[in-house]
């Protein structure tokens, strides 16, 4: 008899398991899901082709069947899985303890049919002693888990092939809808409305600094907080629509003052005696914080550590697949006995008898749904292995995930923080002042300070810091002692004008923790969510802000107007919850699901008018809600009434000589438009609607009035050259393109060539003499002496540059600008030839390095290969997104592609820093099946939708290393991520 097969979810969780057994067990990967909804039509067996449901997977008539193949992808896997099991004495089937784990271990007993015996093998770390103990105690697969992930994937999958077609149809092709990017999508569009409406307001404020008579050698600072018996407005005081202050601070007979008043009140308070007023000591005790959850690791480690929230949740894969921490997607801030005694052990070893509490502290998650079966996120095993142990083992993204854990975990065991806290408010006599709302009058100044008597757990962990050593120190800012009718000098007093500003915007750490205080979808699916918001072309990031672009929009506009339920906070906060009970046994999957899509009379023919508008309220078409009619019927006829042109209409400022400039999204990308005219520029995708301004919808559309005409001859080649402008900016073209019939590019014929213009250049004031002096480069300046090979000066995707042959190899130097571009000879080429390689901004072909790799200690490179622009840290390669451009990656944009491409690779099985990773072969860039259309969210093998094509930028026929034209750019089919 053979020994048992152990199957787990990944390759690297199977090697880490292997080490503890010791051959006593077979430990194979699923590689994931092994078995799915048909992600296209090619996907569908033959028997099914022509039912009318094979589209969607999903049997709506019959109970909401699904149909589950075998991607091709996996087939291989699962022959290997069944050769194995044919062996086998019993089988443990060891996914993870959540919906979607429990579901793949489900579809491994569908697809394997065993004929030993099964067990359900669960643990929460990889450890030895876990695992064995998981082995000695499984159980059987639990029925209600599985069928709360069916239930969501059916409804992921419904939501996303009925919405996504409306939005293809009304706004532009390859858009897609699911139950939870769609709504992370309005709060981000909603944040930018406001910040659209804002009305700043602005007003002074006072700060000074004084001497105590008692201390002189102390400096104290002071802000003005009350004036003539009037409160002095801050920030919150304005209303942010009218940029006044509010009703309530009106009310409330708040100061605004003025620069008159702030100039008369900086010499009164010179010359004026202060003399403390008031002196109030509180003491304060400080909690240490829980121990980490799935959301509160993500939006800690974007803030310490600036990780985007995937990037986070991979790194903590890794450690938890490697034994290093436990399950890393859990609610709970519960921590097991022997954490507890690990935790209060090292507290104790670390800091001393003094920092351990009597008791240990015990912490509970008041979520609905937590998943109470996790505990939190922790280091594993009955000893913690402290980060300095790691620091030479763990790769740097891991060390930096697991030291924050670690301290998270410790310090949530130790004593509580505890000091004082001391307001301090300064009165000053001062006489009339100009803008004054009284006479002569007291003005009042404050200030505070806070001294730690005990740093209890701010010894290990200070939210927000690195160093919690360091940071003790900010904790305290000590005053000197002060006594009401103690008297100080003034030093310093000045005025400064502020300005109320928008609300910001949602950063990814921000965006968690809306959606977990909302109760929108789960924290382990956030990255995904953030992620596909982002692929999709919905929102892009500045900075660390995340940006709605003008389509977000106007699919929120459409699904709003329209589909309200779908986007209604509440109403997918209660689809989490429904789920949450499915997977209690409370409620049945199947009614659930056909109230959702059929709505509440259930499966029956759909009629004509079902889902017309109900009436109107204020001229507004009212439908009725979802509940009641079901998403097919208000799908199947309720979208004919959509306005696509006032869906993606967005009006820029105000009217111009009468006529009102509108940002619009076409089918073809969004541009500006004046009135209904044919007056219209293309509008960058990167550029936020709260930067558009009239003035800058004006220059556009005259770059692009000036544009699509011939500015002259090339004496040469007898050709017309034109300037024009493409999505990517304004650029010349020699010769016209050769079209067929259809009016489509002939495949076979030449591309003309492109050039883009260069800084300073603009398309409406473009001379030939310009035009020609961008198509001489490439410029061949002369040969090299040492080696015969052209020097040649060119402009490159990442400026202009020099190059030459070298050993077979082209050798580049970058060039300063443009000018120095014009104006290079041999001679200054071959000086800077000859200088030594530095990193740096450079041609396209010798690549643009942005820093050093933690992992190989390599560059980390942007390089221009065979299929585009991409980047490698000399071991792994990863092609840069269209979305993305090349020119303003930083080193954490790169490494998380890398990272991506390394964890994508890891999911197939190879390991991708055995080698140098091919980037841009078929497998990297294969284009979506005929047929498919969005899943939806969180469906594990989502691909990109089939829809009528996107029209292209011109392409160019680049010269060797010249300039790739913003117009040569295309938009390549993208596969489509995983969804949320």
């Amino acid at each position: 008899m053979g020994i048992p097969l152990i199957i787990v979810e990944s390759p690297a969780k199977a090697k880490t398991i292997s080490r503890f057994l010791g051959g006593k067990a077979i430990v194979e990967s699923s590689i994931g899901h092994i078995r799915d909804l048909p992600s296209g039509a090619d996907e569908i067996p033959e028997a099914y082709k022509k039912k009318a449901w094979a589209r969607t997977g999903v049997d709506v008539e019959h109970g909401f069947q699904p149909l589950y193949v075998v991607p091709a992808e996996k087939k291989a896997q699962v022959k290997k899985l069944k050769d194995l099991l044919a062996t086998a004495s019993e089988l443990y089937l060891a996914t993870d303890e959540d919906r979607e784990g429990e579901a793949i271990a489900w579809h491994l007993h569908e697809v394997l049919k065993p004929k030993v015996p099964v067990r359900r093998m669960v643990f929460h770390e990889i450890t030895e002693k876990a695992i064995k103990h998981a082995i000695a105690n499984p159980r059987a697969i639990d029925d209600k888990l599985v069928d709360a992930q069916e239930a969501r994937r059916i409804l992921d999958r419904l939501y996303g092939y009925e919405v996504s077609p409306v939005l293809w149809r009304k706004i532009a092709p390859r858009l897609s809808a699911g139950r939870v990017q769609s709504v992370a999508t309005r709060l981000i569009v909603e944040r930018e409305r406001l910040r659209l409406a804002f009305k700043s307001g602005s007003y002074y404020g006072i700060s000074a600094t004084a001497r105590p008579a008692t201390a002189a050698d102390a400096l104290i600072s002071l802000e003005l907080v009350e004036a003539f018996g009037r409160k002095v407005a801050t920030s919150k005081d304005f209303d942010a629509g009218t940029g006044a202050l509010s009703q309530a601070a009106q009310r409330g007979n708040v100061l605004q003052v003025s620069k008159q008043l702030a100039d008369g009140l900086v010499p009164a308070l010179k010359a004026a005696r202060l003399e403390v007023a008031e002196v109030t000591k509180k003491p304060f005790t400080q909690k240490p914080y829980p121990p980490f959850i799935t959301s509160s690791l993500q939006q800690e480690s974007a803030r310490k550590l600036r990780f985007t929230a995937q990037r986070t949740m991979r790194t903590a894969q890794r450690l938890y697949e490697s034994g290093y921490i436990t399950y890393m997607r859990t609610d709970s801030t519960t921590l097991s006995t022997e954490a507890l005694a690990a935790a209060r052990a090292q507290v104790e070893s670390r800091f001393g008898a003094a920092y351990v509490p009597a008791e240990p502290r015990i912490y509970t998650k008041q979520v609905k749904g937590a998943q109470e079966a996790h505990e939190a996120i922790r280091p594993a095993g009955e000893v913690f292995r402290t980060p300095e142990s790691l620091k030479g083992v763990l790769e740097e993204d891991q060390w930096k995930v697991y030291d924050l854990i670690w301290k998270r975990t410790v310090a949530s065991q130790m004593k509580d923080a505890s000091g004082e806290r001391t307001a301090v408010r300064i009165a000053a006599q001062v006489g009339a002042i100009a803008g004054a709302p009284a006479g002569p009058g007291t003005v009042l100044l404050a200030t505070s300070g806070k001294v730690l008597h005990f740093p209890g757990f701010l010894r290990a962990y200070v939210e927000g810091s690195d160093d919690p050593d360091a940071e003790l120190e900010d904790q305290e800012k000590v005053l000197p002692p002060l006594a009401a009718g103690d008297a100080l000098t003034t030093d310093t007093a000045e005025a400064k004008e502020h300005t109320t500003q928008p609300p910001f915007r949602f950063t990814e750490a921000s965006l968690v923790k809306e959606l977990e205080d909302r109760g929108i979808g789960r924290p382990s699916t956030y990255a995904s969510i953030i992620q596909t918001i982002q692929d999709r072309g919905y929102v892009f990031k500045k900075g660390g802000a995340l940006v709605p672009t003008l389509t977000a929009f106007a699919v929120t506009n459409l699904l709003e107007t329209h589909f309200g339920e779908l986007v209604d906070y509440a109403f997918t906060a209660k689809m989490e919850d429904d789920l949450d009970e499915i997977s209690a046994g409370d409620k049945e999957s199947r009614p659930w699901l056909s109230q959702f899509y059929f709505g509440d009379a259930g499966p029956r023919p759909i009629t004509k008018h079902e889902a017309k508008p109900e009436g109107e309220r204020n001229g507004t078409a009212v439908h009725a809600p979802l509940a009641q009619v079901g998403l097919h019927a208000k799908i199947g006829d309720g979208v004919a009434d959509i306005d696509p042109r006032g869906i993606c209409s967005i009006p820029v400022g105000e009217p111009r000589d009468g006529e009102q400039v509108m940002a619009r999204v076409g089918r073809y990308g969004p541009y500006i438009q004046i009135g209904d005219s044919d007056k219209r520029a293309n509008l960058p995708i990167e550029l936020p609607l709260d930067e558009l301004t009239v003035d800058k919808a004006m220059d556009l559309l005259a770059q692009a009035a000036g544009s699509n005409r011939a500015v002259g001859v090339e004496p040469v080649s007898g050709k017309s050259i034109y300037v024009k402008v493409g999505r990517f900016g304004p650029y010349i073209q020699l010769g016209e393109q050769q079209l067929d019939a259809k009016g489509k590019r002939k495949k076979d014929a030449p591309q003309p060539r492109m050039a883009s213009l260069w800084p300073g250049m603009r398309p409406e004031t473009l001379t030939l003499e310009q035009a020609l002096q961008l198509l001489a480069y490439p410029k061949v300046l002369g040969p090299h002496p040492d080696t015969g090979k052209d020097v040649i000066a060119a402009d490159g995707q990442y400026g202009p540059y020099v190059f030459t042959e070298k050993d077979g190899k082209r050798d580049a130097r970058s060039l300063t600008d443009h000018a120095a571009l014009r104006d290079i000879t041999l001679a200054g080429a071959l000086e800077l030839l000859a200088q030594p390689r530095v990193f740096g901004r450079r041609g396209a072909s010798a690549g643009v390095s942005l820093g050093e790799s933690p992992v190989t200690k390599k560059a980390v490179m942007v390089k221009k290969g065979q299929f585009g622009p991409y980047v490698t840290d000399g071991q792994v390669n990863a092609t840069i997104p269209s979305s993305k451009d090349p020119t303003s990656l930083t080193l954490e944009d790169a490494l998380e592609l890398i990272a991506q491409r390394e964890e994508k690779l890891r999911e197939q099985g190879k390991d991708p820093r055995a080698a140098v990773t091919a980037t841009g072969t078929k497998a990297s860039r294969r284009k979506p099946s005929k047929g498919k259309a969005p899943a939806g969210d969180d469906a594990p093998e989502a691909k990109a939708a089939k829809a009528p094509a996107a029209k292209k930028a011109p392409a160019a026929k680049k010269p060797p290393a010249a300039k790739k034209s913003p117009a040569a750019k295309k938009t390549p089919a993208k596969k489509a991520p995983k969804r949320d």
